[in-house]
């Protein structure tokens, strides 16, 4: 099945044959959107409860320390007290300029929500209040796929058409809004297309894009990226037979089409793009994590590259979400089940642990070590993954 995310500007079609289809944002009810299912029965190493969402994708979580749970789906954002088990739907028709939600996390005291095709919008927890930037603000694109604030107070944002850097986080300034892009950094950045933003240990900022791995550097402005050239992402050979997924999709995508040719994959018929990351996480001694589209795991240490795949016992090639949980463990998120990072290689949990379906998209930990996973359909709460 082919995924494609439609609004009334563009098409894209960045998940094929792995990620089922999103619906259109619609104006539905909280009832209908999330609603808590019975406990599900006691799994023998997990303890779980699902929440349904439809016929739609969680594509990101943020869990807060006060025990909020706020869950972005592609109906809408959702608001979860976990005290008081409660919910609190929000969508056009109450602050979003799009139901799409692809990610949200705090930003200056708000709740960041980045939209498909309505921009970045700030909730005020305390208010109510929305705040909403698109293009006019200064935004490269009204596609936001992610967004980071720095220690020094930058704020980063993801687009489809670049990387927005609003030097201290002041949104509402003008001047304090720059986009960088392939023709701007002179190559620096790979790709436009940015899908995902990550602090360095060292306070540089890591970004995962359509056509590799680029760091910016704070010390001296500089620009630097990596690709499959360079060891990210598995060779094509090595991960053919794994690809369960044979529908190409320059046939169906202009856009991957040109890709396909820009990144010398004109061999290639089935879902693959080495270069493509579709998940970033920098881990707690600074090794960089980059989950890709057919590719496998790779991680830089800054100086080489490892490549994971299912051969190293990975339940797939496709790697939808990467997820350093609050004691340090790496979670990785793919197609087809979640895999936990270990020593001797991976430990893999499936709906029979607890996850809504194989497909995870996102993950998040409360304080107290409950995990909130993401997939299409619905959201699973588990209260421990052994």
């Amino acid at each position: 099945m082919m995924a494609s995310y439609e609004t009334p500007q563009k098409q894209q079609t960045q998940q094929q044959a792995p990620a089922p289809t999103a619906a259109a944002p619609a104006a539905v009810s909280p009832e209908s959107l999330v609603a808590p299912q019975a406990p599900a029965a006691e799994a023998p190493a997990s303890k779980f409860t699902h929440f349904r969402v439809g016929q739609r994708n969680v594509k990101s979580i943020y869990a807060a320390d006060d025990g909020i749970v706020w869950v972005g789906t592609s109906g809408g954002l959702v608001r979860y007290d976990t005290n008081l088990n409660d919910y609190q739907h929000y969508s056009v028709k109450n602050g979003l300029l799009a139901n799409g939600v692809f990610h949200v996390s705090a930003i200056n005291d708000a709740i960041a929500v980045g939209t498909y095709g309505g921009g970045l919008s700030l909730l005020d927890p305390r208010t109510g209040d929305w705040q909403n930037y698109n293009v006019p603000d200064g935004l490269g694109d009204a596609f936001v796929y992610d967004a980071l604030e720095m220690p020094n107070g930058d704020v980063w944002i993801a687009t489809w058409t670049g990387v927005n850097r609003v030097v201290g986080g002041a949104l509402d300034q003008a001047d304090a809004w720059e986009v960088y892009t392939v023709e701007n950094t002179g190559g620096g950045l790979p790709n436009d297309w940015v899908y995902a933003l990550a602090e360095g240990k060292s306070g540089e900022v890591w970004l995962a894009t359509e056509g590799g791995l680029a760091r910016y550097d704070y010390a001296d402005g500089s620009w630097q990226h990596w690709t499959h050239a360079e060891g990210l992402g598995a060779p094509y050979e090595l991960v053919k037979a794994d690809n369960k997924f044979d529908r190409d999709p320059a046939q169906f995508s202009e856009h991957h089409a040109r890709q396909k040719v820009e990144q010398g994959l004109e061999h290639v018929t089935t879902a693959y793009n080495p270069n493509y990351i579709v998940s970033l996480e920098v881990d707690k001694d600074g090794n960089v994590w980059a989950g890709t589209w057919g590719g496998g795991l790779s991680r830089f240490d800054g100086e080489a590259w490892k490549v994971y795949t299912e051969a190293d016992g990975l339940p797939s090639n496709h790697i939808f979400m990467l997820h350093e949980d609050r004691g340090g463990q790496l979670w990785v998120g793919t197609s087809h089940g979640l895999a936990k990072m270990q020593d001797d290689g991976f430990a893999i949990y499936s709906p029979e642990d607890g996850l809504y379906s194989p497909q995870v998209f996102s993950m998040a930990t409360q304080p107290d070590g409950t995990f909130w996973v993401g997939s299409f359909g619905g959201l699973a709460r588990i209260s421990s993954l052994d």
